[in-house]
């Protein structure tokens, strides 16, 4: 067809409307405090919104009376390492790896793979366009850096040569 479309990321609102959504297709109950926390910590991905959904609902089901509330919501999302900022065991890992194995980076895609045990490929594709653009990852041309709001992230001193600014951008 030659026809390339680029899809945006959803915003919070709108995956709280799927989320919604879903748990109407679902059967599952889910009140609106509990909707909007999955909606957050789904990395503006309906995919990733629906899989937390279900997650949480069997979560709900076994552990709870079935409603998906903001406290069900929070402990089922602890359970499985999603944290409030959507970030899950793989991200941090890959983030731990640069900050207190490399000291920040810069360091090679494969070398930071095998430091977190997984394939180049998971990393690259996985792990690295959501840390990239939250502004926890930077490509350069010598490899990969964690950014000042990575160390924060982590809960670790930022280092006075880490670099980017605060705000994760190339520039500031």
């Amino acid at each position: 067809m030659g026809f390339t479309a680029q899809l945006d990321f959803y915003d919070t609102p709108a995956l709280e409307h799927i989320v919604h959504r879903s748990s109407d297709l679902l059967g599952a109950h889910v009140d609106d405090a509990g909707a909007l926390e999955i909606a957050r910590r789904s990395r503006g991905t309906p995919r990733i919104a629906n899989r937390l959904l279900r997650r949480v609902r069997d979560y709900a089901q076994v552990r709870a009376d079935g409603v998906v509330t903001l406290d069900i919501a929070r402990r089922a999302l602890e359970l499985f390492e999603v944290d409030q900022s959507g970030l899950d065991r793989l991200d941090r890992a890959v983030l731990s790896a640069l900050c207190k194995r490399f000291g920040g980076g810069p360091v090679g895609l494969s070398t930071l793979a095998v430091a977190v045990g997984e394939e180049r490929e998971t990393v690259e594709e996985v792990a690295e366009p959501f840390l990239v653009r939250s502004g926890l990852l930077a490509r350069t041309p010598r490899g990969r850096v964690a950014t000042a709001a990575a160390w924060t992230h982590l809960g670790l001193d930022v280092p006075p040569a880490a670099p980017f600014s605060d705000e994760g951008t190339l520039f500031g």
